[in-house]
């Protein structure tokens, strides 16, 4: 689910117990704090026993079900069937489940973990997960709000996107009541944070605990990267259908300084290093509600530029329409933030645990700078950008740090003027 997911919310089990599970079927429907999405079963057998209900926070990497594997069952001689356990006693997998759905709601009804507007009704048709309660809870909607969204999960259930979709359409509802936020004496108000910006908040705060921050800065000419990029980006854009952006390009000077440095490709895990061979590239995305999201370009080193450009605005855009799967959010090895397109010159940005570092990218600007030239130096006019590069001086020292820096400049300021994009 990601190394940075601690736990997800069970959605809705897909498979019974007793269904015949063929390898990379989706089993399980699970919620994160960022995306749904479905897990494939890693098995081709039976599913016998789910381990976990409907509406179970469960931690990751704790088993969910148990499976009759093909491969390593028991056989009868002769026969090439693998052989049941004909001691178990027939399982009724439907009242298996409106057991359990039946227990899930009157458990929410009794603990109190919902308010009594918003809990599930043992005698109505409509259900809500844990997950779809517990955000209704803290956007303070009503029952009768939750009630007039309209679902588009199974069975017409509302499903987090849902709920989130209606929730940034709310504000501009006459209809509703905006969330309001405290005030203190009437000159300043308090606004409570979303899930994203909690979640943002606790990581933050965990990465500047868990790792020695130490930055450094380069300042690096663009000027050719520039005028390349302003000569290509009309024919890309005919031929392509998309656009190309200074982040890709970016992105393959650092996939570069990668292979010349793998050991800045690294993670921690107590008193071990563990060195990744695949270099997953994670992007940082801001989004419309002004929250940041990291989706990954995995085996970042296998595209080439046109591939990369794709691939950086399929990602963009699926995060700002909260699309993106789980699995685009897991197995980063580095970070990358292109805070110039906010206008900024440079930053500190932290590090995405586990990994060891982050690169923040500033904007380009024109400046006056010294140009060297065999018949001597010279004043002109440069695009010039500062880059940062932070890392964990537990296991990043200075040098390291600062070469794998250096050598990204490298790149952008002897990048090729005549390459070809397509």
């Amino acid at each position: 689910m990601g190394e940075s997911i601690m736990e997800c919310t069970v959605l809705t089990r897909l498979k019974q117990a007793g269904d015949a599970i063929t390898a990379d079927d989706s089993v399980l429907e699970v919620a994160t704090d960022k995306v749904d999405t479905e897990v494939p079963s890693p098995y081709s057998g039976v599913l016998t026993e789910w381990l976990v209900k409907e509406g179970d926070v469960v931690a990751i990497g704790s088993p969910v079900a148990n499976f009759q594997v093909e491969d390593d069952v028991d056989q009868e001689e002769g026969s090439s069937e693998p052989v049941l356990d004909k001691e178990a006693p027939e399982f009724d997998a439907v009242a298996f489940l409106e057991n359990d759905l039946h227990k899930a709601v009157h458990r929410t009804n009794e603990t109190g973990s919902s308010p009594s507007a918003l809990k599930n009704d043992a005698d109505s048709n409509t259900f809500y997960s844990p997950l779809v309660l517990s955000i209704a809870r803290e956007e303070k909607l009503s029952a009768q709000e939750l009630s007039s969204i309209q679902g588009t999960g199974v069975e017409n259930r509302v499903t987090k996107n849902d709920i989130i979709a209606y929730l940034s359409d709310r504000g501009t509802r006459k209809d509703v009541a905006p969330k309001k936020a405290a005030s203190i004496n009437g000159a300043t108000e308090i606004i409570e944070m979303d899930r994203m910006r909690k979640m943002i908040s606790s990581r933050m705060v965990e990465s500047k605990r868990i790792s020695a921050h130490v930055t450094s800065f380069i300042e690096s000419d663009m000027t050719t990267v520039v005028k390349w990029r302003e000569a290509v980006k009309n024919d890309f854009r005919k031929k392509s259908g998309d656009s190309i952006t200074f982040t890709p390009i970016l992105i393959e000077a650092v996939v570069k300084a990668i292979k010349d440095y793998p050991m800045i490709n690294i993670s921690v895990e107590g008193d071990n290093i563990i060195k990744k061979k695949d270099i997953n590239i994670g992007m940082a995305v801001a989004l419309p509600d002004g929250n940041l999201i990291v989706p990954v370009i995995h085996h970042a080193d296998q595209y080439d530029l046109a591939g990369l450009a794709r691939k950086v605005n399929e990602l963009a855009k699926r995060a700002r329409e909260n699309k993106l799967k789980a699995d685009d959010l897991a197995g980063g090895t580095y970070t990358v933030s292109n805070i110039g397109a906010f206008g900024n010159l440079m930053g500190t940005p932290i590090i995405v645990q586990p990994q060891v570092a982050i690169m923040a990218f500033g904007a380009i600007k024109k400046k006056p700078a010294v140009i060297e030239t065999p018949q001597g130096d010279l004043l002109g006019i440069r695009s010039l950008m500062y880059i940062s590069h932070s890392y964990d001086h537990r296991v990043v020292d200075g040098s390291l740090g600062g070469m794998f820096l250096k050598r990204v400049s490298d790149y952008l300021e002897n990048y090729d003027a005549h390459r070809t994009l397509l």
